[in-house]
């Protein structure tokens, strides 16, 4: 099982610029060993907050973008364009400031591309096997950014939700979700945990109860974040209220890393 940890900031702002500058970082180091990476985006207010400031950063030209291929691990089912879309938040936030190539932004399809919701989800499917290695239904993912919601929801994969328990489709149409919209697209969990890293950003007093359960190893079919695994490791990066009822005993260097405890390196995450 990966490494599990937790890091924890004063503030919104600053969980924001903290994991700006370790993405940074991360992808700096992930393109020195390899030709190109993969990585999965979020929406949400804490989603779109961390790439405003990979956008804001000084060292944001330190990083070969235009080897970098973006993809999302779930969006709302709206036409393109919409400011509710998840590609519309990132595209705002970071992907317009970058001059990537077309082929380096995999949208999720949007409403009207497809004849329905199911064609949609296979359309990102048959994307996905396109830029896999021989052999794999979906690329090696280097890093996946996940939002979790006060349920306790990750990407569109809802506590009781038949989505979260497939083990079978790489991605599904959620056609019913608790929060509007109800037509969404979403990969996974097994393609979710086959991601290298994973980085959870939570923020606010409203994820504490989501947070606590999942370091206490919930039932990922009623708590989806407590079946969030990487490959290599998985990191939740948090602010001081949505810590707050994490028990002291997951709190701990042996089994979790704060920021108090952070090492002079940014090794790890």
């Amino acid at each position: 099982m990966s490494d599990r940890r937790v890091r924890v900031y004063e503030s919104k702002a600053s969980l924001a610029t903290a994991v700006a500058e370790r993405f940074i970082k991360r992808m700096r180091e992930i393109l020195d060993a390899k030709s190109e990476a993969h990585v999965v985006l979020t929406g949400g207010t804490m989603g779109e907050a961390v790439l405003q400031a990979v956008a804001d950063s000084a060292r944001l030209d330190r990083v070969e973008w235009s080897r970098v291929t973006f993809w999302w691990g779930d969006e709302r089912y709206l036409p393109t364009g919409d400011p509710d879309r998840n590609e519309t938040q990132s595209r705002r936030a970071l992907l317009d400031r970058l001059e990537l190539r077309p082929e380096q932004i995999k949208a999720f399809p949007a409403l009207g591309e497809h004849a329905s919701i199911e064609e949609a989800a296979e359309a990102y499917a048959a994307e996905l096997a396109a830029a896999a290695p021989d052999g794999a239904a979906y690329p090696v993912f280097d890093l996946t950014f996940l939002g979790v919601g006060p349920d306790g929801h990750v990407a569109s994969l809802f506590p009781d939700h038949e989505a979260v328990r497939d083990r079978e489709h790489i991605v599904l149409p959620e056609t019913n979700s608790p929060k509007p919209p109800p037509e969404r697209l979403t990969l996974t969990l097994p393609v979710i945990n086959s991601s290298e890293r994973v980085w959870l950003v939570m923020a606010g007093s409203d994820k504490a109860g989501a947070l606590g359960l999942a370091l206490a190893d919930a039932n990922p079919a009623d708590v989806p974040v407590a079946g969030v695994r990487g490959k290599l490791r998985t990191v939740f990066f948090v602010d001081v209220d949505a810590a707050a009822e994490v028990p002291e005993n997951l709190l701990t260097r042996e089994r979790f890393w704060t920021a108090a405890h952070e090492l002079p390196t940014l090794g790890g995450a």
